[in-house]
């Protein structure tokens, strides 16, 4: 794992076309508030202004989780991600399938993860990136940690490094100033 964006890594985030996330622990803290029979997260709003910013950009987003949530399909739903799997299983079959459907190979995928569930995906991929309250194993797999942790704007970190690497930051910055 490298703490800054080397000139290897800069490669790498150039040739990503699809950004996968894990839910529990990268797009949120990891909390999940229950009672009555309801279930609450809570989710960043960069995170999710800086996913559909990515897909503006041509980049597609989608979410893998081992946890199926209602409350997750809600947001993924809500935000249009491209591609949302939430089931218990292989998530590296899950990713399999996807990259198939997106005509895409592992090397152009960044993928973001936490935990143990996260291990297999984060061995494969173009870009394996680690949330900073990752698990050892998860950080030692990753070309990048990133300085936020899950919940906290650690998806947006990444959405800007791919975008910078990509050289399209700067317009979608000067858009906004418009």
């Amino acid at each position: 794992m490298k703490a800054g964006v080397s000139s290897q890594l800069s490669r790498r985030l150039r040739r990503v076309k699809l950004l996968l996330c894990d839910v529990d622990g990268v797009l949120t803290d990891g909390r999940i508030l229950m009672g009555d029979g309801k279930e609450f997260k809570a989710f960043s709003i960069q995170d999710g202004l800086g996913l559909l910013i990515l897909q503006r950009a041509g980049i597609k987003v989608g979410w893998v989780s081992n946890r199926p949530s209602p409350v997750s399909q809600q947001r993924a739903e809500e935000l249009k991600v491209d591609y949302f799997f939430q089931r218990k299983g292989n998530k590296v079959e899950a990713i399999q399938a996807i990259l198939k459907d997106a005509q895409l190979d592992w090397e152009d995928m960044c993928y973001m993860g936490d935990d143990v569930v996260d291990l297999g995906a984060l061995k494969r991929a173009g870009v394996a990136v680690a949330v900073a309250n990752a698990i050892d194993e998860a950080k030692q797999m990753a070309h990048y940690l990133t300085r936020a942790p899950g919940g906290h704007g650690a998806v947006r970190e990444v959405v800007r490094l791919i975008l910078v690497a990509q050289k399209k930051w700067p317009e979608i910055v000067q858009n906004y100033l418009a």
